[in-house]
């Protein structure tokens, strides 16, 4: 095995990001090249040998027990879903993955109906990978107006929104804190890598973005883990300016895999007048110049009653 692998690469995150202080232990020995615990100390903190420790973090033992696993736990003090997270990934490294390549993935026709149920509010369905496999027409033109509406018919040129995000400067400029949006979906991402660490599709996706953007590498690199469920966020829309929006992720049954991302606003806001009047133009999949200037106008008189 080269490296560590995702097991050890976690533990090793974890452990830098702890300080003896913070677990009640005496900094003494030689002066700490880097920070964090050293390994001797989170070994003894789990009751478990150096030695073993260190064979586990390196990727050369796969065998740590349920009770070992919680002990390291506890001693890096992880939260339920970074416990979750080592489950998986120490999982993932007790046996040989079988790399295939998955079938494109497909929307169920309850979800559809689905879809269409919540027509009155921004939404869109993801997939395992963040694949956008649908969107309604006010989810389209609220979060990627700028492409093709019907892109999502082919598999091969389905958008996905963790590489609009990082790559997509209209996805960039969308955000009003974009860093917080970004660190999201890359808390996000890492859930999907220990679900499915044998999805070559998804570790394509984790190529491309480290290969092409800077602000994935340094946020991946902190091995970050948290669901994306339910955050607000302002949004600075090319049509009608600030808009303010709570992005829920909701379950699928029939799908687990897949996501209903909505976005709701609060009942008489000024945001909820901004998506009211986004969804007058957006009846037909691509408005028009003239529709669009006739919007902007609206959103200026709009601007003024505001203030």
């Amino acid at each position: 095995m080269n490296g560590p692998g995702p097991l050890g690469a976690f533990l090793q995150a974890r452990r830098a990001r702890l300080r003896p202080e913070d677990l009640g232990l005496r900094d003494v020995g030689p002066r700490r090249r880097v920070a964090g615990l050293r390994r001797e100390e989170l070994a003894q903190l789990a009751g478990v040998s150096v030695s073993y420790y260190a064979r586990l973090e390196q990727g050369l033992s796969r065998g740590a027990s349920a009770e070992v696993l919680d002990a390291i736990a506890r001693a890096l003090l992880l939260d339920e879903h970074e416990r979750e997270h080592l489950d998986r990934l120490a999982g993932a490294a007790r046996h040989v993955p079988r790399v295939r390549r998955p079938r494109p993935e497909k929307l169920a026709d309850e979800t559809r109906d689905l879809l269409r149920a919540v027509d009155g509010v921004p939404a869109i369905v993801l997939g395992r990978r963040t694949d956008v496999l649908a969107w309604n027409t006010l989810g389209h033109a609220l979060l990627a107006g700028h492409l093709d509406f019907l892109g999502l018919d082919d598999p091969e040129r389905r958008p996905n929104m963790s590489r609009m995000l990082f790559l997509d400067l209209h996805c960039q400029e969308l955000y009003a804190d974009w860093k917080r949006k970004a660190c999201a979906v890359v808390g996000n991402l890492r859930i999907a890598v220990g679900r499915y660490p044998e999805d070559p599709l998804l570790a394509e996706l984790i190529g491309e973005l480290t290969m092409k953007s800077p602000e994935f590498v340094a946020l991946w690199g902190d091995h970050h883990v948290a669901p994306c469920d339910a955050a607000s966020y302002e949004l600075h829309h090319p049509v009608v300016g600030a808009v303010t929006v709570t992005q829920q992720t909701l379950s699928i049954a029939r799908s687990p895999e897949q996501a209903l991302i909505v976005c709701t606003t609060p009942a008489g806001s000024s945001s909820e007048e901004a998506l009211a009047l986004l969804r007058q133009t957006s009846g037909s999949r691509a408005p028009h110049a003239d529709s669009v200037g006739v919007l902007r106008a609206s959103v200026g008189r709009l601007d003024t009653q505001d203030c």
